[in-house]
């Protein structure tokens, strides 16, 4: 293994030898090639090989290329990190190890130039927009192992002609002017990713899908400027916009800077939230004349209060404030201000446009081209903090709530939902074989497993904490079981499983606060290595939490044929 690179410049013929610092990164921070390494014996490098165990850092712009590395082996992982508007090129003759990763994100751009994997986890998306460019040839099948996609995160792919995709039970295909596009369109996400919804648009014969948490106005959204209040889709660059300087307790006009728009299309099947129907807050949902018409915004849009943003999905009630289900397909806009401020529309008090990474994906509006700067950051650039916090959303939701009867229009609460704690826990092995609980003791089950078991997948009920306990809690994961200690025991020893408590965890595993448990997403493989090489034995494992779930509708049908 060798914690070294060799490195040759771009425009120059000497090749350098790169060493981790004292924090064990090898950073690269200008443009050129990275060789294997047993192709430079002169530089008399410890264990000679063409792997790299050390940590990369790309940064700085930089265009790097790779021939002949190996990222990481069975020994020894690496990550390579690739950001700050840098780029790294992977071809057919580079590997990445498994439990080795490369992560893009800031700006960075990877791309797959022949390289392919059917590895999930290898190649990952590290936050605040990241780019992914997969080369012409390669069908977009391989989006399936690419792992992390949040907001701003973008994959390109070339020679192909997109301007839309349909999503039907959990597969997304590309189409063009309504049509699925001929060949391999379709693709899968992971399952942490699954229901992610992109805005789609070919630029040259490549085509974008930029993962978007869509913030933004309906048309007809009222703005509040200098002149008055005017409607989001006729604002224009350089319109004086009203914002709330809220430290000081005052108003202040701010320039607009750009205008952004953007089609919507509903993704049916998908949790409210993630479909794209945008949320209707009812006239006086908020307070007397707050807002003064009904307001259409999307779920992620946030609404001020008291100094702090909150997503209105966490305040949707179903009553006065609901997902408008009518609306399955809308245009709609991004108003920017030199800073992310507080503005107003119909009378409410809510946000301007943070670019968080997916300014692509917008048509720019009016006859004034601007070239805006760098991602920015909720961190770093939000006009007030964005909130989620429990302690603060819950009273405002129902706070909200109680104002029902002061706002008309008001729709009829749906029905309670079915709760039930029963995980329906158990095992389905790697050729589809399903295994019951022999035993359950407490919070421990065992499972009896045939001979030759490579892996099993860990199956229950799930769901998300924000639909059983309510939109005010932000955690929109599919939760199954919380997996503590594993065991796998046959008659002369006890071997310990512990796949999932690695920082590198197999499909369908969430963290948890427990640094000795892990929660399952409904269906987590458990690999089970060579134990159960010619020996069968107990499966055992502790179930540290589970449950509460929501019946789905199935289940449902299943409760009321049996009452």
């Amino acid at each position: 293994m060798a914690e070294s690179i060799i490195f040759q410049p771009s425009g120059s013929s000497d090749y350098t030898q790169l060493t981790p610092d004292s924090d064990g990164n090898i950073t690269i921070n200008q443009s050129g090639s990275i060789v294997s390494a047993d192709y430079y014996s002169t530089f008399q490098l410890p264990n000679p090989s063409s792997f790299t165990s050390a940590n990369v850092v790309i940064t700085n712009n930089s265009v790097v290329t790779a021939a002949n590395w190996n990222i990481g082996d069975a020994s020894g992982a690496a990550t390579v990190t690739v950001s700050d508007g840098a780029s790294l090129k992977l071809t057919n003759s580079d590997n990445v190890a498994t439990g080795s990763s490369v992560v893009v994100g800031n700006g960075g751009t990877l791309i797959l130039g022949g390289y392919a994997t059917t590895t999930s986890g290898l190649i990952q998306f590290g936050g605040n927009g990241g780019t992914i460019e997969v080369a012409a040839g390669t069908t977009p099948s391989i989006i399936e192992y690419i792992t992390n996609i949040s907001s701003g995160d973008t994959i390109v792919l070339d020679g192909m002609t997109a301007d839309n995709y349909t999503y039907v039970n959990g597969v997304y295909t590309l189409t063009d002017n309504g049509q699925p596009i001929s060949g391999t369109s379709s693709f899968q996400l992971p399952d942490a990713n699954e229901g992610s919804t992109f805005t789609v648009k070919t630029v040259n014969g490549k085509t974008y899908l930029t993962a978007d948490k869509i913030v933004c106005f309906l048309a007809g959204s009222m703005i509040r400027t200098s002149e008055g209040d005017v409607a989001v889709e006729d604002i224009q660059i350089g319109d004086q916009l009203v914002t709330f300087d809220w430290k000081h307790n005052k108003e202040v006009t701010h320039p607009v800077v750009w205008v952004g728009k953007a089609h919507a299309m509903v993704r049916a099947g998908l949790p409210d939230d993630e479909a794209g129907y945008p949320v209707r807050v009812l006239k006086d949902a908020i307070a007397d004349g707050v807002p003064y018409k009904d307001m259409l915004i999307t779920a992620e849009h946030c609404l001020f209060f008291e100094g702090k943003f909150v997503p209105v999905r966490m305040l949707v009630n179903g009553v006065s404030i609901f997902y408008d289900k009518s609306i399955t397909s809308y245009d709609y806009y991004h108003v920017e201000t030199e800073q992310h401020s507080v503005i107003t529309a119909d009378g409410m008090l809510t946000e301007s446009y943070l670019d968080t990474g997916n300014r692509r994906a917008f048509r720019q509006e009016g006859k004034v081209a601007t070239l805006r700067g760098a991602v920015q950051s909720w961190v770093e650039d939000a006009g007030a903090p964005l909130c989620v916090d429990r302690a603060f959303v819950e009273p405002l939701f129902h706070k909200l709530e109680a104002r029902e009867n002061s706002v008309t229009g008001c729709q009829m609460p749906t029905e309670q939902a079915v709760v039930v704690a029963d995980p329906n826990l158990h095992l389905v092995t790697q050729v589809g074989a399903i295994i019951r609980p022999m035993r359950q003791e407490g919070q421990r089950y065992s499972f009896m497993l045939p001979a030759n078991t490579q892996s099993v997948r860990i199956v229950s009920r799930a769901s998300r904490p924000a639909d059983v306990i309510g939109p005010f809690v932000d955690d929109r994961r599919q939760m199954g079981v919380a997996v503590a200690d594993v065991h796998f025991i046959t008659a002369k020893k006890l071997h310990p499983i512990t796949a999932h408590l690695q920082a590198h965890k197999p499909e369908g595993w969430h963290d948890t606060d427990w640094t000795d448990c892990a929660w399952t997403n409904g269906n987590a493989v458990l690999p089970l290595g060579d134990f159960t090489k010619g020996s069968m034995g107990l499966l055992s494992l502790t179930v540290r939490a589970a449950g509460p779930y929501l019946l789905d509708e199935s289940e449902k049908q299943v409760q009321v044929l049996s009452a």
